[in-house]
């Protein structure tokens, strides 16, 4: 028996990597450009499991409609979780993610973003264009020898560090569960987010989106860092309060901001949207600033990372049918 999977929020590069990749599984596959919500989860009729990503709406409504139409299984195909209600899927419905596929596609994007920040690369790019050469405006500094707060060292935060010391920074790291063995072998050290703000040239973001994090950069972080301080975000979009980044870059106490998230990114990311009118105020007051660069979440984004992510989540549906232990199941854990 071939179980049918709906595939939401596919785009081109999905389904030639998801058909390529089920050449193995043998599902049936059907690709829909939504992103499943309330008001497309009619799509899923005649499905027995559901694969979404990162822009989908699974609240109540949408679970207790799936399950209506016989979906079994919600499948992510990403990290995070924060999407879908997870309170309510317990008893009803079976969730699991792809918890990592790639922290080396991650680090090195972190790093891309840091790099084409401080030597403004992305500014030569345009000027060079235009028989423009000169150097005004372009000065940057050695990253050799910065201090850098990693927040958060899971695998990707780990990956992170590894690749900023083969720069020669001085790393300081933040985690609720710290890795001293890590630390004491790769020369890392575990302090407060207070020393982080104050001591750290750069910053940079790779923690989970929880109640605890959501807008941990904000007017009251900000004011405790460095003058020019340097912000990365590749994790979650609510890690930063737009709008106090935005008072930081304004301020000039933010000196340059690396973006691959946003938090309300879910009406732009990953669409063309270059014939409409930008209706969001911050995020265009966000690309007004010559010293933001706002990449369109496309960390993960690597040959290697998009097969791991069709493998991971092509094994977890199959698992699950197959009655095995889903090693990433994401199980609700009532407090």
């Amino acid at each position: 028996m071939a179980y049918k999977v709906a595939v939401f929020d596919a785009k081109p590069y999905d389904k030639d990597t998801f058909n390529r990749v089920n050449e193995v599984y043998g599902f049936e596959l059907s690709f829909y450009k939504e992103h499943l919500d309330r008001h497309n989860v009619v799509l899923a009729g005649g499905a027995d499991a559901v694969c979404i990503f990162v822009n989908a709406n699974v609240d109540a409504y949408v679970i207790d409609r799936l399950c209506e139409m016989g979906v079994k299984f919600i499948a992510l195909r990403c990290a995070g979780f924060n999407n879908v209600d997870i309170a309510y899927t317990a008893g009803k419905i079976k969730v699991a993610r792809v918890p990592d596929y790639s922290p080396h596609a991650i680090a090195e994007h972190t790093l891309a973003l840091m790099l084409c920040l401080n030597r403004k690369v992305h500014r030569a790019f345009i000027r060079t264009r235009d028989w423009n050469f000169s150097l005004n405006g372009f000065m940057g500094f050695d990253m050799y020898g910065k201090t850098v707060g990693v927040i958060g060292t899971g695998k990707i935060g780990k990956t992170v560090i590894g690749v900023l010391r083969g720069l020669g920074m001085n790393v300081l790291a933040y985690d609720l569960y710290p890795d001293y063995a890590f630390a004491e072998k790769n020369d890392v050290k575990y302090v407060s987010l207070d020393e982080i703000y104050s001591t750290s040239d750069v910053i940079t973001l790779h923690c989970p989106l929880t109640k605890e994090t959501e807008y941990l950069i904000c007017e009251e972080s900000i004011a405790k860092m460095k003058n020019g301080v340097m912000i990365i975000n590749t994790g979650r979009g609510k890690l930063i309060h737009t709008k106090h980044l935005i008072e930081g870059l304004l301020s000039q106490k933010v000196g340059y901001a690396g973006l691959d998230v946003y938090e309300e990114e879910g009406a732009y990311f990953y669409e063309d949207c270059s014939d409409s009118v930008l209706t969001d105020d911050v995020l265009a007051r966000l690309l007004s600033f010559n010293n933001v660069i706002l990449t369109s979440h496309q960390a993960f984004f690597t040959q290697e990372a998009m097969g791991n992510i069709a493998n991971t989540t092509f094994e977890n549906i199959s698992d699950f049918f197959a009655g095995k232990e889903v090693k990433n199941e994401v199980v609700y854990q009532p407090k």
